[in-house]
């Protein structure tokens, strides 16, 4: 990739992932093959997962929020037929987020949202955090076991059950159901009631969407491949946490979080993952 496209023109690819445009749109823009903007930002973006993976260790976040966002590889999950590549249909993107500095300490992409795999992505939440913490999730029912493997009674946990309104709905058009109220439930520990939230979670989740053209709603992208999602999801937190500044922080959350102590800057990033 190195003897194909110089330093600069993989960082402006990259800058240009990471801000939501979609390869044909970046393809007509600097005039680089869409299937060598697909390997760089698959290359980059797997870097970027194991950075994180190596960064995001021993830290001391005092409240978390966690949720899932669904996507779909190659084709919905109603459309997949028997003899289908296994990997197609529904994808899940685990994240969780410090509701004090927005760090996403943690990520994982499912293509289930099994027991099984929410208890393995909370031990892995689990064990980057140095101290007990809060934490709230909505009402998946796999959460509750899964925190209780991760922490013990190590921690303060609390879920937000929303309360939908009933209503007629077209099966074959989107939309999202009424929220007509919300009920907060304390499952183990002692949490601040006052503090028990997914508010900041769902915001990460509408970043994500706008800034990742495969979880777009009512969008034409996908990803074709989990292999090529995976790599976006990375890329995409990657840049979350070390190069986009929060405005509300004035900084980016991993200064705010003490992860480091200056701003990155896109070439910084495709250096390090590279």
């Amino acid at each position: 990739m190195a003897n194909v496209l110089n330093t600069d023109k993989q960082i402006a690819v990259i800058a240009a992932l990471a801000e939501g445009s979609s390869i044909r749109a970046i393809e007509r823009m600097t005039s680089i093959h869409r299937d060598t903007i697909m390997r760089l930002g698959v290359r980059i973006g797997q870097g970027c997962t194991a950075l994180l993976d190596s960064k995001m260790r021993d830290l001391s976040c005092n409240r978390l929020e966690i949720d899932e966002v669904w996507g779909f590889i190659g084709k919905k999950e109603s459309r997949v037929k028997p003899g289908d590549d296994p990997s197609l249909g529904n994808v899940w993107t685990f994240c969780a987020i410090d509701a004090e500095t927005k760090l996403v300490p943690s990520f994982a992409v499912e293509s289930h949202r099994s027991a099984a795999v929410t208890t393995a992505f909370m031990k892995d939440v689990a064990s980057r955090m140095r101290n007990r913490i809060q934490v709230s999730t909505d009402s998946l029912r796999a959460y509750r076991e899964a925190v209780e493997a991760a922490w013990g009674s190590d921690v303060d946990y609390a879920q937000i059950v929303k309360v939908f309104g009933h209503e007629e709905r077209d099966e074959h058009r989107y939309a999202p159901p009424e929220v007509i109220g919300t009920e907060k439930t304390v499952m183990q520990g002692n949490p601040d009631y006052a503090l028990i939230s997914t508010s900041y979670v769902e915001r990460l989740n509408a970043t994500t969407r706008l800034h990742m053209r495969r979880l777009t709603r009512l969008t034409l992208a996908f990803s074709k491949k989990l292999e090529n999602f995976r790599a976006a999801v990375g890329l995409h937190f990657a840049y979350y946490n070390l190069v986009r500044r929060h405005n509300t922080l004035r900084c980016t959350p991993a200064m705010a979080a003490g992860v480091e102590s200056t701003f990155w800057t896109v070439g910084d990033l495709v250096e390090a993952a590279s």
